[in-house]
This record gives C-alpha cells, structure tokens and sequence, in this order.
C-alpha cells in the first residue's frame, strides 16, 4: 500500500481546523457588527459573546485528541504501518472529528457531542493499539 495515503485523513483534518477558524472569524465580525460585542470582549472567552464562544472552544478541541491523531499518521508512515486497516480507522477518526464539530457549532446537542467524542477516542485507541502491534512485529 502506498504508504503516503494516510496524509489524505491528516489534510482533512487540518481542513477541519481551518473551516472552524473561518466560523470564529464570521461569527466574531457579526457580533461585532451587530452590535452584541466590541471587538475588546475576544481578549478572553470571559466576556466573549455564546455565538463565538462556542467555536471558540471548538476549535480548543482541535488540537487535544487529534494531536495523538497527527503523531499516529506520521508515526504509521516513518514505520510502513499503513494498511487498509489503519488507513480506515483515521478515516473515521476524521469523520468523527467533522460530526463532532458539526454538532458543537450548530445544536450543541452534548449527548450527540460526546457520543462522537467517545467513538472518535475509541477508534483512535485501536489505531494505537495496532501500531504497538505492528512495532512488535505481531501484524
């Protein structure tokens, strides 16, 4: 297997945190525009206004779990570990990434958020698990 597949999961995701920071910008302007904050309040999440804040901490959680994410894809391809297997775990990793942060900006409905949170994680640690695998020689 072509072992610079598992960058196409890693470029998603980065998409992601670009398409979140492009939410905060609209947002913030359209606060600011209408009159719900002053440009001073996004000093701290304190005073910011709910309809920034919340991507605000979205875009917080795009650089916690995925950072074990990013680590596993490098650390995949520097060892030949990319499968078909590995391969589909990041790529629904990603997709949770994308629910979860669909569900955050929009409903923030947190039954739904931690359920994507939890599936993401789960998948995740299997990916890992398999990686100590692979480095023991076991697949």
């Amino acid at each position: 297997m072509n072992q610079t597949a598992i960058f196409w999961p890693v470029l998603a995701q980065v998409l992601l945190v670009y398409i979140v920071y492009v939410v905060m910008g609209r947002r913030r302007f359209v606060a600011v525009k209408s009159g719900e904050a002053k440009v001073g309040q996004f000093k701290t999440r304190s005073t910011e206004p709910a309809s920034s804040v919340t991507v605000a901490a979205n875009l917080c959680n795009q650089f916690e779990l995925p950072v074990l994410f990013f680590v596993l894809c490098l650390t995949l391809h520097v060892t030949n570990g990319v499968n078909y297997l590995t391969l589909a775990l990041m790529w629904i990793f990603v997709a949770s990434r994308y629910f979860h942060a669909w569900v955050h900006l929009t409903s923030n409905n947190l039954r739904l958020r931690s359920r994507s949170f939890f599936a993401g994680a789960a998948v995740l640690a299997l990916a890992w698990i398999w990686f100590a695998l692979h480095l023991l020689g076991a697949v």
